[in-house]
């Protein structure tokens, strides 16, 4: 009799739809006396979440085999609690129930206590989130899950708070009635373990499997469909409240336009963009996204900014700047970078994974709360820049005397009396409200942001996850490499490609041309899952594109291969997200759905088809083709929950196009040629030099034909095809142009 319980009623957890200096701030952790009174085995990891619980009075164990050992040696049910560092109600758990003696004694008597990082280990977190969601109907973080010794679940739910509240058992309560159950009818227990276990298993591999009939153009049609009855139109957003970017479903729309034409799709994008951008989800005194907003007008965040959003939705802004040539867009794209590049980086060139949501109410103060570091009282800001400066700012910004956050925001009370900045009136609203020009206006608000900016970097600051993911790395170098050229800024190229080479170093090893999924301490651990292979291949195409270093094309090959070798289904086609060798894992599933991440085996059929277009070798197309079958079912049924994978398809079902630009690399004339590619959204296409020199010939041992092209008359060319035939090769910018410009459409 498998059971399970959600965190409650009303109980919110942190869900998806899924410092200055780069000196990490102290952690969240429970007082000075249980630090000096308790320590625990995760006082040997490297997770700055696990580290968070290691002076708990809770016998913790990490995910292992001392902790199954134990469980099976005095056979005792496990206590899986799951999260991860920036999650602001894993925080709460830490501080009112695992620091507490008297519930940390029940835990210790009863059960083997295990605590896991989502983020190093996704596949504990899948396979366990599966039955959360399977059986209580949500899902969220913290994940707490009683388990079997032999690991299969039995009981599980989200936040629990210690007593009983807010129409929710509290763990005074559920861990004795847990313990009972396991005392009294420990093999009914089990056996429903098993069987539910078993229904997770055929639920993971139910619609999956190649052999239908190919997919269609029209399934692109019925994506957009989709997406469209989904939107906001009053808002500018998709889907339900919590709101995520979610950036796959505008990158989708994207695409869709510039093969159809549809102007619509566009302005979805647009005022998505727009939306966010003016919103309390965007930092707007220090740049950057937070990760979610708790109302559907994007103006109550949840404070946490992760790594993933930052480089997706930077991706997305630059894409929105070639398709629109608005500079708006691009003013976001360099805030979120900006930000990023001084806030989340290590000096060695890596990223971290994320700022915390919560930070301390006052320096040297043991308490913090969440958005402590970003909301603002009326009269602070009035102190900071005088009543006239304020009284321009808070008419643009939103701010309220007794505070702009509605009560169902605050379930807590942390932003009681406080203001979430937000563009509440344009710049052109603002200067004839105060009778000045825009020029003027926007002059006084800068300068009262630079004011807030250095008070606000005076506060304690959020604590930062400083361990280095593979993967979202990977992304991060995509939307540096993009931006790089697009923006025409050479400081993201060279951040690209220092991230490039701490992965290179750190997380790569050459030998067996495997990853690892996690450095930090001077440790790389953790084998790579999927997404850590497909998002670096993707980072490294793009950065190729960027700076046309041949070696990252080669790398990228070798990447997919070792990913080909671990992790391909030869059976039904796609690639599994793990790997198998780990044998505590009892699902092996294949991930699809497009969420707040792409899939990796979205960005897995993309890439190969870019290797396929770059290498003219068809083995990619026939695996591109055969991963997008495996996931037909699903992908006919509800292709919006799979909107970058529907984007390889459109990649798939389009000419393929190569633009070649056949010129000295750093030479003006080949920049001027470049600069006319990235000025435009052209999503389905690659870019290659031939430069005449060991890179081109690096190329022309994928491609012969590529060894022929070449500078025509002394001067930059461009060579641009479509199904590998070529126009003829043109120097003059302005043919170049009107050949970029023709749209490709799809194939025959």
């Amino acid at each position: 009799m498998a059971v399970a319980v959600r965190g409650g009623a009303g109980i919110p957890s942190d869900q998806d739809s899924t410092r200055r200096g780069n000196k990490p701030a102290a952690a969240p952790s429970a007082d000075a006396k249980s630090h000096r009174q308790y320590t625990n085995r995760l006082i040997h990891e490297k997770s700055p979440y696990l580290l968070l619980h290691a002076h708990n009075p809770v016998d913790w164990y990490p995910w292992g085999e001392e902790a199954f050992a134990k469980a099976k040696r005095e056979n005792k049910p496990i206590f899986l609690s799951v999260g991860y560092y920036t999650c602001h109600w894993c925080h709460v758990m830490e501080r009112e129930s695992y620091s507490n003696p008297a519930i940390a004694e029940l835990l210790n008597r009863w059960f083997v206590s295990i605590k896991v990082d989502r983020e190093e280990r996704p596949d504990i977190d899948n396979e366990y989130m599966s039955f959360v969601e399977a059986t209580t109907g949500s899902g969220g973080w913290p994940m707490n899950v009683f388990l079997t010794p032999d690991l299969k679940p039995f009981f599980g739910g989200t936040y629990f708070p210690p007593e009983d509240k807010y129409g929710a058992t509290g763990l005074r309560t559920l861990l004795p009635r847990i313990a009972e159950l396991w005392s009294k009818q420990r093999e009914q227990t089990m056996r429903s373990a098993e069987g539910i276990t078993e229904k997770l298993q055929r639920a993971v591999n139910s619609g999956v499997g190649g052999g239908g009939s190919p997919l269609q153009a029209g399934v692109l049609d019925k994506t957009y469909e989709q997406i469209r009855l989904s939107y906001d139109g009053a808002n500018g957003g998709f889907g339900e409240v919590p709101r995520f970017a979610r950036p796959v479903v505008p990158d989708y729309l994207l695409r869709y336009w510039s093969r159809t034409g549809k102007k619509d799709a566009l302005e979805m994008v647009l005022n998505n963009l727009r939306a966010m951008a003016v919103g309390g989800v965007h930092d707007q005194i220090g740049g950057g996204f937070h990760r979610y907003s708790t109302d559907g007008q994007w103006r109550v965040p949840h404070f946490e900014k992760m790594l993933y959003d930052q480089a997706q939705l930077a991706m997305l802004y630059t894409e929105a700047y070639q398709a629109t040539r608005d500079l708006f867009y691009a003013n976001v794209t360099r805030d979120i970078l900006d930000f990023t590049l001084r806030e989340m980086r290590r000096p060695e060139g890596g990223f971290y994974s994320a700022l915390d949501a919560d930070s301390p109410i006052q320096k040297d103060k043991a308490e913090h709360g969440e958005g402590a570091f970003y909301a603002w009282t009326s009269a602070e800001i009035e102190q900071l820049l005088g009543r006239e400066m304020a009284t321009v700012f808070d008419f643009r910004y939103g701010v309220e005397a007794g505070g702009n956050v509605p009560s169902r925001q605050d379930i807590e009370g942390w932003l009681k009396g406080k203001n979430v900045l937000y563009e509440s009136h344009s710049l052109a609203d603002t200067a004839k409200k105060f009778g000045t020009t825009q020029a003027q206006t926007n002059q006084i608000l800068n300068e009262a942001k630079k004011k807030l900016f250095a008070r606000r970097s005076r506060r304690p600051p959020p604590p930062v996850d400083t361990k280095i993911i593979t993967a979202w790395n990977g992304l991060m170098i995509s939307a540096l490499a993009i931006a790089s050229q697009v923006l025409e800024e050479p400081k993201y190229l060279e951040a690209a490609n220092r991230a490039k080479s701490f992965l290179q170093v750190h997380a790569y090893q050459p030998h067996s041309g495997k990853l690892k999924r996690r450095y930090r301490a001077g440790s790389a651990d953790i084998d790579g899952y999927l997404d850590d292979y497909a998002f670096l291949n993707q980072g490294l195409l793009d950065l190729y594109e960027a700076s046309f270093d041949v070696r990252l094309l080669s790398w990228a090959v070798r990447l997919h291969e070792t990913q080909e070798r671990l992790f391909w289904d030869q059976k039904q086609g796609g690639f599994f997200t793990t790997s198998g060798q780990d044998r505590s894992i009892l699902l092996r599933t294949r991930e699809a759905y497009d969420g707040v991440e792409p899939s990796p085996n979205s960005v897995a059929a993309m890439n190969l088809l870019r290797l396929w277009q770059i290498t003219d070798q068809q083995s990619y197309k026939d695996k591109a083709d055969k991963t997008l079958a495996a996931f037909g079912p699903g992908l006919d049924q509800r292709p919006e929950a799979m909107p970058y994978m529907m984007s390889a398809l459109n990649l798939s079902l389009a000419k393929p196009r190569q633009i070649v630009i056949a010129g000295m690399r750093g030479a003006e004339d080949t920049r001027a040629l470049l600069r006319l590619v990235w000025q435009r959204y052209i999503p389905n296409r690659v870019l290659l030099l031939a430069d005449g020199a060991e890179g081109q010939k690096q190329l022309a041992h994928w491609v012969p034909s590529l060894a022929t092209v070449t500078r025509k008359q002394g001067h930059a060319t461009a060579y641009i095809c479509e199904n590998y035939i070529c126009n003829l090769p043109t120097a003059d910018p302005q043919v170049v142009a009107r050949l970029l410009d023709r749209s490709p459409g799809l194939q025959e």
